[in-house]
């Protein structure tokens, strides 16, 4: 008799890897779509190829994943509404005003969640992948907070300041690589308050004195 039902059903590493890529893939590939249409038809048509992958790509990641994704499908909402504005009244200002809105709204959120309430809201988002003490998560979501704050400073200086075409390539080239460069520069706290034996961020040497009653645990 199997006794333990309670333990989650974890998916292999093997699996999981690849599915976690087509996901992120997902994310990226309405903004490649709306930059190679803009290049080639304009802004306007560049927004409606955005809300078509936007409808396609969020259902494909609830299927990849099994879950719907809270950010990416808010951020979905906001493209079907600014986007519908942008091709309606033939006014640009609306798409480029999305990216401002959307970050300023995941900044409010996450920081008044925390601020007010004590509750870091990216605990019940990725809890998940990653398991953290409170404090590191009430660390990991202040730091998050101010980086959306950040994307939509970076947005308005683009969008105010530089032509279409610059401010779409600031997407791919600007906001989004500046966001894998931040989330990388997580590692650390992520290790540092891993909550568990089973810390992915470890080096081999690490994980094999917390194996070792000798290895001097931490207290």
């Amino acid at each position: 008799m199997n006794l333990d039902t309670k333990q989650p059903t974890k998916e292999p590493k093997e699996e999981r890897g690849p599915r976690k890529l087509y996901a992120s893939a997902l994310e990226l590939a309405p903004l490649v779509l709306f930059f190679i249409a803009n290049g080639k038809w304009g802004i306007y048509v560049g927004t409606g190829t955005f809300i078509a992958a936007t409808a396609v790509a969020l259902p494909c990641y609830r299927w990849l994943e099994g879950r719907w994704p809270i950010m990416p499908l808010v951020g979905g909402f906001f493209v079907l509404v600014f986007g519908g504005l942008t091709i309606w009244l033939q006014d640009e200002t609306f798409i480029k005003l999305k990216p401002t809105i959307v970050n300023c709204l995941f900044g409010a959120i996450l920081g008044g969640g925390l601020l007010l309430f004590r509750r870091p809201l990216l605990k019940p988002l990725f809890g998940a992948a990653f398991q953290l003490t409170d404090t590191g998560w009430a660390k990991l979501t202040l730091r998050w907070a101010l980086f959306f704050f950040v994307l939509a400073g970076v947005n308005e200086i683009f969008w105010r300041n530089f032509s279409t075409d610059t401010w779409i390539a600031s997407k791919m080239f600007v906001s989004f690589p500046l966001t894998l460069v931040f989330a990388f520069f997580q590692i650390p706290l992520l290790k540092r308050h891993w909550d568990g034996d089973n810390n992915p961020f470890a080096s081999e040497p690490e994980k094999q004195a917390g194996k070792d009653p000798a290895g001097g645990a931490e207290l």
